[in-house]
């Protein structure tokens, strides 16, 4: 059985090490495929670990680092000053083959950062972009692409987050042609700004895509296409808007059935449908970002992220590790490139 090495920042996020260290001796007792290095303070790292009744072993160990990367710290400082950072020091594991991944929960700038600066990105790939995986209406999953890496995206980034979203599903997810939709305010030929217009007509130009067509916000969650591409501001708007909707439901729901007795009743007969609901909307199991167009493999969890939801970026990192991702990309792209009209 081969084994997958994975640095775990576990200083970043939110609650760092109080869910990081739980949610990995969880993967560990389910997987016997892994070998996680946990990155941060080694005293606390210990601490946390006796309090949650694990342990130093042949499938989980620990390596020091002295510093952390803030939630609200420049992306620049970072870099520049925090050289021995839990973040920055995973990364280097992953640049000197001794990990295979490194996942985090830190500063997205920051992450998105030291992981350019120190992996570098494919030859063919000017910016690496934030891909996760959305639920829709069907019983498959769509990904979307960028989430927030880029916020000045130019034509040519759109065309690059095209190519690297339609090998990343075609690998991960098992779809042989996916079908990639670019996000425009309407799905006339004549809508949408400059960037998004010139974008259509390169992929338009590129049989080795299966591009069709522009899709609309409400159409993220039909299905009707594989792969969502957008600029990183215009993505990570829709994904804070799609969470933000989703908990505006839940409140609703939850205030209509606490209402009075009748409707407490009438919850109670629901629990079930209500239980199956929260269980396919549940944010925590889409956790897991790819940093795509890296060479290695960064995943990104939400700062936020409960146990649950950490231990689903650990397995999004040991499912690209078998994938092989970063490689797929890089041979896709040289292969897309030059059959790429001049």
């Amino acid at each position: 059985m081969t084994i997958s090495t994975i640095a775990i920042d576990a200083m970043g996020g939110d609650h760092g090490p109080s869910v990081v260290v739980p949610a990995a001796l969880s993967i560990l007792r389910e997987r016997d495929d892994l070998h996680l290095i946990l990155v941060g303070d080694e005293v606390t790292l210990r601490q946390q670990l006796t309090s949650s009744n694990g342990k130093e072993n042949d499938k989980l160990s620990i390596r020091h680092a002295s510093q952390k990367v803030e939630m609200d710290e420049a992306p620049a400082s970072a870099l520049r000053g925090k050289k021995d950072s839990s973040m920055r020091v995973a990364i280097n594991l992953v640049k000197e083959g001794q990990a295979q991944a490194c996942v985090s929960a830190g500063n997205t700038g920051a992450l998105m950062a030291t992981a350019r600066f120190v992996l570098k990105t494919i030859p063919g790939i000017d910016r690496p972009a934030i891909s996760a995986m959305l639920p829709t209406m069907k019983t498959q999953k769509v990904r979307m692409l960028d989430l927030g890496a880029n916020v000045d995206s130019t034509v040519e980034h759109l065309f690059q987050f095209a190519v690297m979203g339609s090998v990343l599903t075609s690998a991960v997810d098992n779809i042989p042609n996916p079908k990639i939709g670019l996000l425009n305010i309407g799905t006339e030929d004549i809508k949408g700004n400059e960037q998004v217009k010139k974008a259509a007509q390169l992929l338009a130009e590129l049989p080795a895509i299966n591009y069709v067509g522009y899709v609309e916000g409400d159409d993220i969650f039909r299905g009707a296409v594989d792969v969502v591409v957008c600029d990183g501001f215009v993505g990570n708007v829709a994904l804070k808007v799609t969470e933000g909707a989703i908990k505006l439901v839940g409140h609703y729901m939850k205030e209509a059935f606490n209402r009075n007795w009748l409707t407490k009743l009438s919850a109670l007969s629901a629990m079930h449908v209500l239980k199956r609901l929260g269980k396919r909307a549940d944010p925590a199991r889409y956790n897991g970002a790819s940093l795509v167009g890296l060479q290695g493999i960064v995943i990104k969890s939400h700062g936020s992220a409960n146990i649950l939801a950490y231990a689903n970026a650990i397995n999004e990192a040991a499912l690209e590790i078998k994938k092989n991702i970063p490689q797929r990309i890089r041979d896709r792209v040289a292969e897309i490139l030059q059959q790429r009209p001049v």
